[in-house]
């Protein structure tokens, strides 16, 4: 999932919120170093979310897009540095955003995008990536299932 500058590419499966985030959406197997890379010929990075309304457009454009291929694990720019340990009591269990293309990723992280799918490996010792995971079905109150991975 990339973050995008705009205007966005031609011919992308993209959403943009009215304040100016933009998401792609893009299938392939991959690793998070290739997800990277790709979102930076895409003239983008990562994705970061620093709000419920980004995390909900975010889900919407990921969910079309693994529509037939549920569950499915999508890289962000969430990332846990081999120096930072996990930590159960923050929502990001002590990733962060990686930021990409002049912006600032958000350090504040509202609770409610604290939601983990399966929770991290305690460790201090080795860095990490987690990725966004849709789950096959719809999650109380509507909407995709969701969570943060590994």
């Amino acid at each position: 999932a990339c973050a995008l500058g705009r205007p966005p590419p031609p011919r992308a499966a993209v959403r943009c919120e009215a304040a100016g985030s933009c998401f792609s959406a893009h299938l392939a197997n991959g690793s998070y170093i290739d997800a990277r890379s790709d979102c930076g010929r895409r003239r983008g990075g990562l994705a970061w979310v620093s709000s419920e309304p980004e995390l909900r457009l975010l889900l919407g454009l990921l969910a079309e897009a693994a529509a037939r291929t549920a569950p499915s694990l999508f890289w962000v720019g969430l990332k846990r540095n081999a120096s930072a340990c996990t930590d159960a009591g923050q929502p990001l269990r002590g990733f962060s955003w990686e930021s990409s293309g002049g912006g600032a990723a958000p350090w504040e992280v509202p609770a409610a995008l604290g939601r983990w799918a399966k929770e991290p490996v305690r460790s201090c010792l080795t860095s990490r990536c987690a990725g966004l995971h849709l789950a096959a079905g719809a999650a109380p109150g509507g909407g995709p299932s969701w969570g943060w991975k590994e």
